[in-house]
């Protein structure tokens, strides 16, 4: 069953959105602010990133490689010299990428040491970001919102990601977090969400299994997509009120621990 409800041309609204947001935000803003999220990040390094990391997934969907671009070696991967040209060169990213895809079709491309359709990169990108916008809104003393439906599937991506077994390492701190069968169970509770999000991820034989659907669980957490999704990539604390905790919350603080953003 698919984890997703919505696809690509949904995914670019909301990196055009987020990135909007961002560019928003650094106009005229103290650039050297510190990201309270994110702290080893100035505010511009994080738009830095944000801007670059579009302009990387845009140069491997447009030149169909099946190997890995250096993060370092992106064209147009610098914040400019002058500050007043940031918001309008991290606007130019999502077009980027937007141009790239369509022009890729079903091409598959490099994607983290496997092949995928370009649609991989439009996902990852406006995941990636998101949360990087509610970074840059926590910045300016704002709490950030993320849409259901982008938030849902969000979610989906991260648990996508943080179940399947670490490329070359014997020992899993994912799996270790609920070792003995543990189990988490996340629920969304915005109404209309489709399919259902609920997901349970439990641990069985030094491995871990991800369900969709409802079923019991050693934790369970409940709340708006939006902020399950915040608290999953430590954005929010366990204790935020938006957020239920039921059953062992330090199983839930190991889970986020072994799964940092």
């Amino acid at each position: 069953m698919p984890l997703t409800a919505i696809g690509v041309q949904r995914w670019l609204a909301e990196l055009s959105t987020s990135t909007e947001t961002v560019a928003e935000i650094i106009s005229g803003a103290d650039l050297t602010a510190r990201v309270p999220t994110c702290p080893d990040w100035s505010l511009r390094q994080l738009a830095t990133h944000i801007g670059r990391a579009q302009r990387w997934a845009a140069q491997i969907v447009a030149t169909r490689v099946t190997q890995m671009i250096p993060f370092s070696e992106v064209a147009d991967g610098r914040f400019p010299p002058d500050p007043a040209g940031g918001p309008d060169w991290l606007r130019a990213g999502p077009a980027r990428l937007a141009e790239a895809v369509a022009g890729a079709g079903e091409a598959r491309v490099w994607a983290f040491g496997g092949l995928r359709t370009a649609g991989f990169w439009a996902r990852r990108m406006a995941h990636e970001t998101a949360v990087h916008r509610a970074d840059a809104q926590l910045t300016a003393g704002m709490r950030p919102v993320i849409d259901a439906d982008i938030a849902a599937d969000g979610i989906a991506e991260w648990l996508e990601f943080t179940s399947a077994p670490p490329a070359g390492q014997d020992d899993d701190p994912r799996a270790a977090a609920l070792a003995g069968g543990r189990s988490l169970h996340l629920h969304a509770t915005d109404a209309g969400l489709t399919p259902p999000a609920e997901w349970v991820i439990r641990e069985s034989a030094g491995a871990l299994v991800l369900e969709r659907g409802h079923a019991k669980a050693d934790t369970a957490v409940r709340g708006p997509a939006s902020d399950l999704l915040l608290l999953l990539v430590r954005r929010i604390s366990p204790g935020d009120p938006a957020v239920d905790v039921i059953g062992d919350p330090d199983l839930l603080d190991r889970w986020l621990a072994a799964t940092p953003f």
